[in-house]
Formats: structure tokens, sequence, C-alpha cells
């Protein structure tokens, strides 16, 4: 909800009148943009106070991922370097299902449990990205699950 109440403030600072429906999704009404909020099919949305996705235009901008082994709640083995892999195959994974691709992203943000993994996590990211985005890198105290790596992207889609 605060990330739909951020995008809603941000759309009417523009000047853009904005309709939310009970389907989850809003529309731009001054421009006749659309704003979609994306979730993979058969996602209960019920307790998630978040979207995976959320489509502006030509703009698809993904919340953050861990590197959780998909069907479980358990990240990836492997340190920094399998949870890196696996945040990334995630975030592939989600570009595709929502009309984007790693050759797409132009901006990714990076939050590391521990800055001193910045290297390893540097010699993995750079096998996912044919095209280099613009990119910001943090550390953090502690993300959710207890994962060293959450990673948002932000990507261009036909």
């Amino acid at each position: 909800m605060k990330k739909l109440t951020m995008i809603l403030a941000v759309l009417s600072l523009a000047g853009c009148a904005v309709s939310v429906g009970s389907n989850n999704k809003a529309k731009e009404t001054a421009n006749s943009s659309d704003v979609e909020w994306l979730n993979p099919p058969g996602t209960d949305t019920t307790n998630r106070p978040y979207s995976t996705a959320v489509r502006v235009e030509n703009m698809l901008y993904l919340s953050g991922a861990l590197g959780i082994v998909p069907g479980t709640r358990a990240l990836a083995e492997g340190g920094i370097q399998g949870e890196t892999r696996q945040t990334l195959e995630n975030i592939s994974a989600s570009l595709e299902m929502f009309g984007s691709s790693m050759e797409r992203v132009v901006k990714c943000t990076v939050y590391l449990a521990d800055i001193e993994e910045w290297g390893a996590m540097n010699e993995v990211y750079m096998t996912f990205f044919p095209n280099k985005p613009a990119r910001s890198a943090v550390g953090n105290i502690g993300l959710g699950l207890d994962a060293r790596i959450e990673i948002e992207c932000m990507a261009v889609i036909d």
C-alpha cells in the first residue's frame, strides 16, 4: 500500500487524475496512460502490501527481489554469490513474465546485508547484464528472511 500511495502521490503532483479500481489496476486519466499493478498469475495478494511490478507507460518497476529458490521460502545456498545468482534469475523471470528482459534493465538498486561482500556480489552481477544499467548499492543492517542481498530494477518494455 505504501508503494501504491507513493505512486499515486507522484501522479497527483504531476497533475494527473488517477482512479483505482478493485482489480488492482489504476488508469491515469489526464494523458490516458496506463498504470498497472502486476503480480504473477495465481498470486494471492490479499495479505501482500506490494505488487511484484508496476507498469507505467513503457517502464516496468520491479519490487525488490531476494535469492529465494522458486516454489520455496528458502534462500539459495552458496552465500552472497549463490543468493545474487538466484536473485538475478528471479528478476529475469519476472521481467520476461511482464514483457521485458535483462537487456532492457536501465537501473538497479542493490541492498547488501554486508557491504564487505560487494566484490563477490559484483562477480556474479556482471554476468547477468549485457548492457550495464545505472546502479546504486547500499549496505543495510538487515534484509527480509535474513537474506544477504535484495535487488530492485527498472526496465523498458515494448
